[in-house]
């Protein structure tokens, strides 16, 4: 779902626009038709930017529920699969260990100069796979430091993290990570309690809102959905921003002399490759979107990728472009589940790419490498970003 060849789905994704803003049975790049039908599923896929924005946009009619079924094992019972009163009341007690106050120290103490310290590792050493070296380690490096996690602790964090990200990949290798996972933090979060400090899991620990307190076992489910929804997404859009940027070398001239083109640059990556294309909803009742009924009970995937690519919305929206007109996008979801970390994941964004323009003079594509791709059908990104400089 993440990897395998340099397919893009783009050009299928226009084509299923054409036809319909929403489609019954199929679902591009995930379910075949044939498939659809022998499951005996009832299936929709909403393409167009106004299908997606009405469906993330109801929570009423369309419910989040199923990822219980799906990734509540992997994760436990956390707030991807909660639906309204609970989602409200758990995400306002959540969003305390987010605010802008601590957004902007976590910047200037802990993101740049993690940044900072990872690419000293290669500064000197003229060529490097971006993506191995820094692209993918460091957000997973800044999840561990706002927890809290001792650094002794990195390489068994960061190997169990990659197993529960891989879920999709190995699912036992998953659940086990998922259950060490939980057994590590019940340490961490024990000695938080009791003596709190200034962190994540400390915050949390002491959270309250109308009387509501986080159980243990909800700081766990949140500790572990930090790991793919704060992590993965992040080292995914970063990395396709990069690819951008990397393949059109004026327009990373622009950005490299002119950093108020920062903000726009890093919305239109995201619109133009989302780290995430599909999300999942299950409805309440008989509904319609966009003129075609949906019956209760039916799974609708809205496809992320496509609603950011919609002609109606986006002149020539295949086109990569920083200097675009602003308008707003999709891809941090929409709705009561619009992303929790999105200013924290635009944050990191930030701080990787200046630094890198900042500590890497004429970054540009290796020409003896080759030439870089970007892979996957539900979560894209390139494999790997090999560049030279100086």
């Amino acid at each position: 779902m993440g990897a395998g060849g340099d397919y893009s789905p783009y050009p299928d994704l226009a084509k299923a626009r054409a036809e319909s803003p929403v489609h019954e049975g199929s679902s591009v790049g995930v379910i075949e038709a044939a498939d659809v039908e022998e499951m005996g599923l009832s299936l929709f896929t909403a393409y167009s930017y106004e299908a997606v924005h009405t469906v993330l946009g109801d929570g009423d009619t369309f419910s989040s529920s199923a990822y219980a079924d799906i990734m509540g094992v992997v994760f436990g019972r956390s707030i991807l699969e909660m639906d309204e009163p609970e989602h409200g009341s758990y995400r306002s007690v959540l969003q305390q260990a987010f605010t802008k106050r601590a957004m902007e120290r976590w910047q200037t103490e802990l993101v740049e100069p993690l940044v900072s310290r990872t690419i000293d590792r290669f500064a000197d050493d003229g060529r490097v796979d971006l993506v191995r070296e820094l692209l993918f380690p460091f957000p997973l490096a800044v999840i561990a430091a706002l927890l809290g996690l001792p650094d002794e602790d990195l390489d068994r964090f960061h190997r169990l993290a990659v197993e529960l990200i891989g879920v999709t990949v190995d699912w036992d290798r998953a659940v086990r990570a998922s259950a060490d996972l939980k057994e590590y933090f019940a340490g961490i979060l024990a000695q938080r309690r009791a003596d709190p400090r200034d962190d994540m899991i400390s915050v949390l620990s002491q959270a309250e809102q109308d009387g509501r307190r986080l159980t243990d076992e909800d700081i766990f489910a949140f500790c572990r959905l930090l790991l793919p929804a704060g992590a993965e997404t992040t080292y995914r859009s970063s990395s396709n921003l990069m690819f951008g940027l990397l393949n059109d070398p004026a327009q990373l001239d622009a950005l490299r002399s002119d950093r108020s083109l920062m903000p726009q640059a890093v919305e239109e990556g995201i619109r133009w490759e989302p780290p995430l294309l599909m999300i999942s909803r299950t409805a309440t009742c008989d509904t319609d979107v966009c003129g075609v009924a949906v019956p209760a009970g039916a799974t609708v995937i809205t496809n992320l990728g496509s609603a950011n690519h919609d002609e109606a919305r986006w002149d020539d929206p295949e086109r990569f472009d920083i200097h675009r007109p602003r308008r707003p996008h999709i891809g941090f979801a929409h709705g009561p589940h619009l992303c929790l970390g999105l200013h924290l994941a635009r944050m990191e964004t930030v701080a990787a790419v200046n630094l890198l323009l900042d500590r890497l003079p004429n970054l540009r594509l290796d020409p003896d490498a080759p030439e870089p791709y970007i892979t996957g059908t539900t979560f894209r990104a390139p494999p790997r970003l090999d560049v030279v400089w100086g």
